[in-house]
């Protein structure tokens, strides 16, 4: 994945997920948007939230059993940008589960910077069977980075 918009899972349960992504003017989209005045698009905050939203339904189907299914973005509805977000400002996020099957799942994910929240939006998932051996592997790599900060294996 080329955007890989979270930095650390800081906590993951069925029901919430927490983590952060730390914006830092080194970013690539900083290049662009805007020059002299840096600003992170609200698509990547949604991005961020998805990320995160992502993982909650997953695990909420692990903990029942489907460690096999891949969650996919399908709806975004009613997301709001409330505040800019800036190179250097540190956003914390949260999911909640709204509804987890194995058909899909929804969550309420916010984006908060200093307590604020930044953006919020309601998030919708289809899920999927992964098969391909070396793709659950990626992404349990993928996961435990998230989730303990170290690449290296236990």
């Amino acid at each position: 994945m080329r955007y890989v918009l979270l930095d650390r899972i800081t906590a993951l349960s069925g029901k919430q997920a927490t983590g952060v992504k730390c914006v830092s003017l080194s970013d690539d989209v900083f290049a662009d948007h805007f020059p002299g005045h840096p600003v992170m698009p609200g698509a990547l905050l949604v991005e961020s939230m998805a990320q995160l939203g992502g993982v909650l339904v997953e695990e909420a189907m692990r903990e029942r059993g489907r460690s096999d299914l891949h969650a996919l973005l399908t709806t975004i509805e009613k997301a709001k940008f409330r505040k800019m977000v800036k190179p250097g400002d540190r956003v914390e996020l949260v999911a909640d589960t709204q509804a987890a099957s194995e058909d899909g799942g929804r969550v309420q994910a916010t984006a908060r910077v200093d307590g604020e929240i930044v953006a919020e939006a309601g998030l919708t998932y289809a899920l999927t069977p992964v098969t391909n051996r070396k793709v659950i592997d990626r992404r349990a790599r993928v996961l435990r980075v998230w989730l303990t900060g170290s690449s290296e294996d236990a």
